[in-house]
């Protein structure tokens, strides 16, 4: 028995979903997102409530459940509160700056990066070296914020680069004389 399959998922308040078939639609103030739930797993709309059960005992089936409630929560929450993911930028002259729909990163190199924001995601820099990405998709916004990180992800001696707001950088000894 899957732990998080067995509990339904809560629609918030402003939201409404609709379920066709295994396509589930939600629409709440935020936006509207669709996911297709796989065949081994069975939707039902219950009033304010979603629940999802396996059609079948196999291995996959029950590998799918917990998933499919996993991928319904956090869409219902997308729709309703949004999701956001903050950076950190470390080190001397390395800066960000969000210009429409692009983002200038000063990392060091000896061009600026520039990074194009995909649609459905806003990123806002309220500091010059702190960056929030947002949006509605929890997957897309990791994405994003994943693909910041990555042109220049921190390094362990002195720390320099972009890291997730919070994250533990393990540091290393530089060499001694």
């Amino acid at each position: 028995m899957s732990k998080v399959g067995k509990k339904p998922v809560d629609v918030p308040a402003g939201v409404t979903p609709r379920v066709e078939g295994q396509n589930v639609f939600m629409k709440g103030p935020k936006g509207e997102l669709s996911f297709r739930v796989p065949d081994d797993v069975a939707v039902v709309l219950e009033g304010n409530q979603i629940t999802v059960n396996p059609r079948t005992e196999t291995r996959q089936a029950r590998a799918l459940w917990g998933t499919s409630r996993a991928q319904l929560n956090n869409i219902a929450t997308g729709v309703s509160k949004g999701f956001e993911k903050k950076l950190e930028i470390n080190g001397v002259g390395y800066k960000a700056a969000a210009q429409g729909k692009s983002l200038n990163l000063s990392l060091g190199y000896s061009h600026e990066v520039i990074y194009t924001v995909p649609a459905g995601i806003s990123v806002a820099t309220p500091k010059p070296t702190e960056i929030v990405v947002t949006g509605v998709d929890r997957q897309q916004v990791g994405q994003v914020a994943a693909e910041i990180r990555a042109y220049r992800g921190p390094e362990p001696y002195k720390g320099k680069g972009v890291k997730y707001e919070g994250e533990f950088i393990f540091r290393k000894e530089g060499k001694k004389k």
